[in-house]
């Protein structure tokens, strides 16, 4: 038998495997063993922990209570949102702009929360884009996306966006490796090994405000990063990835990519990187990329295309990357709340390497090295490993840490969270998944010190938990209650699009700062009625900019005459309401958009190009008050070349004269 059929029976054998955990197990209904009232909580009181959860190929990022599991907003980032208006509003268009244009999708897997002295601080969260590579930004005091920065020299963007433990930097490596986006891209897909760069992304990060700027980018071999972790502690100033695909192979990766017995971590000195930087040994590269940023103040996004970055070359600049072998086909790479000890996680291994942050600065001042890989030094697996965890369980992904000195890590085969002590490497306990589980979070769980409260697993597949709803079913999050020695699962809850990562942090760091209005005072946009005395219908040429407010429970102008057809007309609606929770909608009949949804002191617009003559009504979309279904109006349109004026009013009742 050939050695790549062998390789492709080895696989079949797994995925036969696979369809027998994630089958029904005897035990499934009665799964929730643990007590269930730990994660009841009573009406009007509140979730001790905010959990925010990636939305998968929803491109969204959605935040629920945690113990109740209760969805408590969708976050819009990579994808057009017609409930809040997000990429349909005049202001928020250019938020998914890109090289490519306008894009109004991605791909959100991972999601990371700001941290200060390793620690979460609650002031911002990121998010990545895998599709056209993207970071996010979102602010946690109005849970808005704030700025997205596009990726250069970069195919699919996995292994992000993580960050260092003051959040210096967020980074982010490539799914794909491509070539440079300065070099001739039209080359035969099969030379991969001699045109296919991966690169890995450092996106600083302003301490005050957040702004991020692409700082320098580090070219490294044609492989695939997958995951990644900060160094922590000791291990401050690294950086830790996952890498597959060392065959460089460009077709059948199931089978060409697992060719080899061991893969690799690799470990980034990213200081180092930061003074060759200084030394000016960066190359200034040609590119294109997109940077958005929205303003509360103008309630508006701009966005600028850049055409330049620094990169280093990890092949000339020897000290900066170091391989490390690891069973192939690594996904989690999780460093552990002191940053002495660093996890790798081969999805076909059968053993959990651990590997120590001494060790490996050891084999490196010893040149303890199993050769290189284009031109990387590859240190022995011996000289870095601390040990194995042996025989936990079938596929593992994602290890999650207490600060008790154990570790949690999925297995997607064997559908099981196994818990484990760090030091002794012993497996302590497992706990059956339902089913199929990915990632798991733990509240703090890659910070220095973790809440050892509750763990949250991550689903791919539900079965039978749920009501059927056709031939897809909820995705899943189950979470367990992981403050005694044992795993005891009390909760079941559905989740949006598809969860991925998640992170999850104490309320009270963030439910303090949450903005409650904008001030009307302080609205710079560009076209705001800060009252109804300033609002208007104003024609330039062939737009008619409207300035109009909302407030419970009118909207004025809500009579407007004058539009023709062919004319482009913009509605500048400002939420006049100064109250919290108290947004306005906004729609017009025939809009091929979306509705606005305004906070209040906010102001958006809505572009809309009238297709016929008539009258069409206008309303608020979002119930704000007894008389909500009165909050309407009408808009009259006339042929192109009609000389019917412009006006505007509101509570006007007397016929006007006629028009010819």
């Amino acid at each position: 038998m050939k050695k790549s059929q062998i390789k492709i029976l080895s696989m079949a054998t797994l995925i036969a495997i696979s369809g027998m955990y994630a089958c029904k197990p005897k035990n499934a209904g009665n799964a929730a063993a643990g007590d269930a009232t730990k994660a009841y909580i009573a009406p009007g009181k509140y979730d001790e922990f905010y959990n925010f959860v990636s939305g998968g190929f929803s491109g969204q990022m959605s935040v629920y209570g945690l113990p109740s599991g209760r969805l408590f907003r969708v976050i819009p980032v990579f994808s057009v949102d017609p409930e809040k208006g997000y990429g349909y509003s005049e202001e928020t268009k250019p938020m998914l702009n890109t090289s490519h244009g306008f894009v109004p999708w991605d791909d959100l897997h991972h999601v990371q929360l700001s941290k200060t002295a390793g620690e979460i601080d609650g002031k911002w969260v990121f998010g990545n884009a895998n599709n056209t590579p993207r970071v996010a930004r979102i602010d946690l005091t109005t849970f808005r996306t704030q700025e997205i920065i596009e990726l250069p020299n970069s195919g699919g963007n996995h292994s992000s966006p993580f960050i260092t433990e003051n959040t210096e930097y967020v980074v982010a490596g490539t799914r794909f490796s491509v070539p440079p986006d300065d070099a001739n891209g039209d080359v035969p897909i099969n030379t991969y090994k001699q045109n296919f760069k991966g690169t890995l992304s450092f996106i600083s990060v302003a301490k005050e405000d957040g702004k991020m700027d692409l700082a320098f980018q580090i070219q490294c071999p044609g492989v695939n990063f997958d995951l990644s972790r900060a160094g922590k502690g000791v291990s401050h100033g690294w950086f830790f990835f996952s890498c597959y695909n060392t065959e460089q192979a460009s077709t059948l990766l199931e089978v060409n990519a697992s060719q080899r017995d061991k893969d690799f971590i690799m470990a980034v000195n990213w200081k180092k990187a930061e003074e060759y930087l200084k030394a000016g040994k960066g190359k200034k590269q040609s590119v294109k990329y997109a940077h958005n940023v929205y303003s509360d103040a103008t309630h508006s996004a701009t966005s600028q295309i850049k055409t330049e970055v620094t990169v280093l070359d990890s092949k000339e600049l020897q000290d900066i990357c170091y391989f490390i072998p690891c069973p192939k086909s690594p996904h989690g790479c999780d460093v552990d709340p002191t940053g002495q000890y660093i996890v790798g996680s081969g999805k076909l291994a059968a053993l959990i390497p651990v590997f120590s942050y001494d060790k490996i600065l050891k084999a490196i001042a010893d040149k303890a090295y199993d050769g290189e890989f284009e031109g990387i030094p590859v240190i022995k697996y011996e000289a870095a490993l601390y040990g194995e965890v042996k025989k936990p369980g079938l596929g593992p992904l994602h290890t999650e840490f207490d600060g008790k000195g154990n570790a949690y890590t999925s297995f997607f085969v064997s559908s099981e969270v196994v818990k484990w002590n760090i030091k002794d490497l012993k497996v302590l306990d497992r706990a059956a998944t339902f089913y199929s589980v990915g990632h798991l979070c733990i509240p703090g769980g890659d910070s220095k010190t973790p809440n050892a409260k509750y763990l949250i697993a991550y689903n791919k597949i539900t079965k039978d938990r749920y009501l059927p709803t056709g031939p897809e079913l909820s995705q899943s999050a189950q979470l367990y209650d992981i403050s005694g020695d044992k795993m005891q699962m009390i909760l079941d809850f559905p989740t949006i699009g598809e969860p991925h990562y998640a992170q999850a942090c104490a309320a009270d760091i963030i439910k303090p700062k949450s903005l409650k209005i904008f001030k009307i005072a302080e609205n710079n946009h560009a076209f705001v009625a800060k009252g109804e005395k300033e609002t208007k219908v104003v024609r330039e040429g062939n737009k008619v900019h409207v300035y109009m407010t909302a407030i419970r429970s009118h909207i004025t102008p809500d009579n407007i005459e004058g539009v023709k057809m062919g004319d482009e007309v913009y509605f500048h609606v400002t939420n006049l309401e100064q109250d919290w929770d108290v947004p306005h909608g906004f729609a017009v009949k025939g809009a091929n958009n979306a509705e606005l949804l305004i906070m209040p002191g906010e102001t958006q617009t809505l572009k809309w190009t009238p297709d016929r003559v008539g009258i069409m009504p206008m309303y608020c979309t979002d119930f704000c008050s007894a008389l909500h279904q009165e909050m309407q109006g009408y808009v009259r349109v006339s042929p192109a070349g009609s000389s019917v004026p412009i006006s505007f009013s509101t509570g006007k009742t007397e016929t006007p004269p006629a028009t010819k």
